[in-house]
C-alpha cells in the first residue's frame, strides 16, 4: 500500500523506533511501581528536552487539553488575562481563557510578523496588572516563530505569570523554559517530536504552583485540573488511567532528539529550503 504524503507540521510521519515501542506489552499503569517509574524518567526525558527543573507532567489528551488546563488550572473569574495575538492559536488562547471567567485584554498585531518586543513593552509601561499572559512560540498556520526568549522575562518583570503554547516548535526549535522565566509551557505529542497524537506535555513552575494553591475558587474540572497532579509520584497516584502504550512512543521519540545535538539544526535547514523551493516556483 502507498503511504500517503503528509506535508503538515504534525501529525506527521512517525519513527519506526517509535512504532516499535509502541508494540511494548502493557501494565497496569496504577498498580505496577515501574510504571510509575517509567512516567517519572519520561518526564525527567522532557525536562531535558525543554531545558528545565521545573516539574513537567504528560496528560492524555491532544495538545489543546494542555492549554485549556493551564486555564483552568489558573484563572479565577475577574482575573485580568493578557492575549499576545499576532495569529489563529495566539487569538484563541483567549477563548479558553473567558471559558474559566477571565476579564480578557488582547494585545494583537500583525499576522504576518513576530511580535514586537519593544512594543508590547511601551503597552505594558501603560497598563501591567494581568494575573498571566498567554502567547505562542510558533504560530502553525504562518510559520511565525516569536521571541519568547525576549517576550518572557519582560512579561515577568511585571509580575505577570507566562503561559506558552510552544506544540508546533519544541523539538524543532530551541527552548530554555528556566532561562526564559517561562512558568507554564506547553508541548505536544504529534508535532516535531513524530510521536503519535493524542498526548500533551508541559512544565509547571514554582510560581504557577503557587498560583493555584492560593486560589479562592475551586479549578472548574477535574480532567483538566493540574493541581490533582500535585504529589503523584510521592503518593504513587494517577488521577486517571495513562495512555501506556502512547507513553512508550512518546518516550522513544524524546530518546531520539535528545541523542541527536542537531535536531534543531536539521529543521532549519529542511525548513530553509522548503520556503527556498516554493520561492523558485
Amino acid at each position: 500500500m502507498q503511504r500517503p504524503l503528509i506535508m503538515t507540521p504534525g501529525p506527521t510521519y512517525v519513527n519506526e523506533e517509535v512504532r516499535t515501542a509502541m508494540a511494548k506489552p502493557i501494565t497496569n499503569p496504577d498498580l505496577d511501581p515501574g510504571f510509575f517509574e517509567f512516567y517519572k524518567s519520561t518526564c525527567e526525558s522532557l525536562q531535558k528536552l525543554v531545558k528545565t527543573h521545573n516539574e513537567v507532567l504528560i496528560l492524555s489528551g491532544e495538545a489543546i487539553l494542555g492549554l485549556e488546563a493551564a486555564c483552568a488550572s489558573l484563572i479565577e473569574p475577574g482575573d485580568r488575562i493578557l492575549c499576545i495575538d499576532n495569529g489563529i492559536f495566539g487569538k484563541g488562547f483567549g477563548d479558553f481563557a473567558k471559558m474559566y471567567g477571565a476579564e480578557v485584554v488582547y494585545f494583537s498585531a500583525d499576522y504576518r510578523k513576530a511580535i514586537d518586543v519593544s512594543a508590547l513593552e511601551e503597552f505594558l509601561q501603560k497598563d501591567n496588572n494581568f494575573k498571566a499572559a498567554t502567547l505562542v512560540h510558533c504560530e502553525t498556520p504562518s510559520g511565525i516563530t516569536n521571541p519568547v526568549n525576549e517576550l518572557c522575562p519582560l512579561l515577568k518583570r511585571h509580575g505577570i505569570l507566562t503561559i506558552v503554547d510552544s506544540v508546533s516548535a519544541i523539538g524543532g526549535e530551541e527552548l530554555e523554559v528556566d532561562k526564559w522565566q517561562i512558568d507554564i509551557a506547553l508541548g505536544g505529542s504529534q508535532k516535531c517530536l513524530s510521536a503519535p497524537p493524542g498526548l500533551t506535555f508541559l512544565s509547571i513552575s514554582k510560581d504557577a504552583w503557587e498560583k493555584m494553591a492560593s486560589r479562592v475558587a475551586a479549578i472548574a474540572g477535574f480532567y483538566t485540573n493540574l493541581y490533582m497532579w500535585r504529589n503523584w509520584y510521592k503518593d504513587k497516584w494517577f488521577p486517571y488511567t495513562q495512555p501506556i502504550s502512547d507513553i512508550y512512543a512518546l518516550n522513544k521519540a524524546v530518546e531520539i532528539v535528545l541523542r541527536k545535538e542537531e535536531f534543531t539544526e536539521k529543521h532549519r535547514k529542511i525548513a530553509t529550503a522548503v520556503r527556498e523551493c516554493i520561492l523558485i516556483l
